[in-house]
């Protein structure tokens, strides 16, 4: 596909906004569903596998179901084996790199963009991400429209200084298409030692052509909270939710009392999300004890699992106006937050519509030090919403241009900081401006 075709193809579906989701089908997909029958018709063929293979094959005792025949998997594997034509140059295929593909190709299968199987190389990467500290260009990306779209670049890394902007999709990454790449493929291309570059290619929403973007890798620390006071109000920015937000939210909002000022913005823009449980700790500090923060569903008739507010008490910690400004880089943890304060009218959300990423992944470490990460559960507001179906639509829709971020122009913060001092004339003039725009 060349880059009008891209270009085109792109505006396309961003017209037609599906939520995070991914379509891939890749061979293998009922591999692990007949482990028993598929290694007895392999010895029955006189076929070997490798010791470790056969341990895998044995690692879940769970029996197929009647009508799943393994004939054609074991069939397409030794036709592989057979008749594929080997490059002389390329690594050599083992039988634990078929074994792996094959249980990749068993995750996609599900066509969920955050479930993914990852040998132990891949493991090992993914644990250095998520601990907090590792080289690369420092941007958060998930899959909108069966595309792989930037969430948001972090503050202060290369990806924020070379340009890149909340909702910039990567069409090439140093030249290869992201076309058929999974999240953490695309992010494997992406990463890599420090001081080297990465060049991508990317489309912008109201550009005509691709954009070129080089970016030079370094270590990335993921920040959490910065705070700041403009006039009277006080401005909390929240760029994750990690092990260590919660109480360093406690120290902003003791900061907050200190003040004296009785109004407020939290700032979620550009926050990808994070711990579930540092998002409810979060809430409890601006929602009375027993409400509900999030529904948790894990399906199959199950019960919802509803977590509550604890009603943490500050002294003196009782903002008159609080706005919450979120737009396309807010997901996640961010979405439940700020879902929560929209619903129980705590807050009046500002900006524009969230990402939409409402499910809950957990990461299973398997032998061989591989690992599996697995959606278990999906999300939904105090009142019911899902937020994957769309993200969350704010009170008041202030959009931010690229051009705007580029040349440091903030109307939404400006929107906010109006709204907190009880001024409204604005809206009615912005309502006017749109109609004159659909005429």
């Amino acid at each position: 596909m060349d880059n009008k075709q891209f270009v085109g193809e792109t505006e396309r579906k961003s017209r037609s906004f599906l939520g995070a989701g991914l379509a891939m089908v890749l061979a293998g997909a009922a591999f692990f569903s007949g482990l028993q029958i598929g290694l007895n018709d392999s010895f029955n063929n006189g076929e070997k596998m490798q010791a470790g293979i056969i341990s895998a094959l044995f690692a879940s005792p769970k029996a197929p179901a009647e009508d799943v025949n393994l004939d054609e998997f074991w069939r397409v594997w030794n036709l592989m084996d057979e008749k594929y034509v080997v490059d002389s140059e390329a690594e050599p295929i083992t039988d634990e790199m078929k074994l792996h593909g094959a249980i990749a190709g068993l995750v996609a299968s599900y066509n969920d963009p955050y479930s993914v199987f990852f040998p132990p190389k891949e493991s090992e990467e993914f644990n250095e991400t998520i601990s907090g500290n590792f080289s690369g260009v420092g941007m958060e990306v998930g899959i909108r429209n069966d595309l792989i779209t930037v969430i948001a670049p972090l503050p202060n890394t290369p990806a924020e200084k070379a340009g890149i902007l909340s909702g910039d999709v990567i069409a090439k990454i140093d030249g290869e298409t992201t076309e058929r790449l999974s999240i953490d493929q695309a992010v494997d291309l992406i990463r890599g030692e420090q001081g080297t570059t990465v060049n991508l290619t990317v489309f912008r929403e109201g550009e005509s052509e691709l954009l070129e973007i080089s970016v030079v890798r370094d270590v990335i620390t993921i920040p959490t909270i910065d705070t700041k006071q403009e006039g009277d109000v006080f401005i909390i920015s929240l760029y994750n939710f990690n092990a260590l937000s919660e109480a360093m939210m406690q120290d902003a909002l003791r900061e907050y009392v200190q003040s004296g000022t009785k109004k407020m913005i939290l700032d979620l823009r550009g926050n990808p999300g994070g711990f579930l449980q540092s998002a409810n700790a979060i809430a409890s500090y601006f929602l009375p004890a027993g409400k509900i923060i999030v529904r948790e569903d894990f399906g199959g008739g199950q019960d919802q699992v509803l977590y509550r507010s604890q009603g943490k008490v500050l002294h003196d910690f009782a903002p008159d106006e609080l706005v919450v400004l979120v737009d396309g880089g807010s997901a996640s943890a961010s979405e439940i937050l700020a879902g929560a304060l929209q619903e129980h009218k705590v807050a009046t959300l500002i900006g524009e519509t969230t990402f939409g990423k409402g499910s809950v992944q957990e990461l299973i470490d398997l032998p061989n030090k591989a690992a599996l990460k697995v959606t278990i559960a999906r999300w939904f507001t105090p009142n019911g919403k899902s937020i994957s179906e769309g993200g969350l639509e704010p009170d008041l829709v202030i959009e931010r241009t690229p051009q705007d971020r580029l040349n440091d122009i903030d109307p939404q913060l400006e929107a906010a900081l109006k709204w907190v001092h009880g001024e409204r004339d604005f809206v009615s003039t912005l309502n006017q401006d749109e109609e004159a725009e659909t005429e």
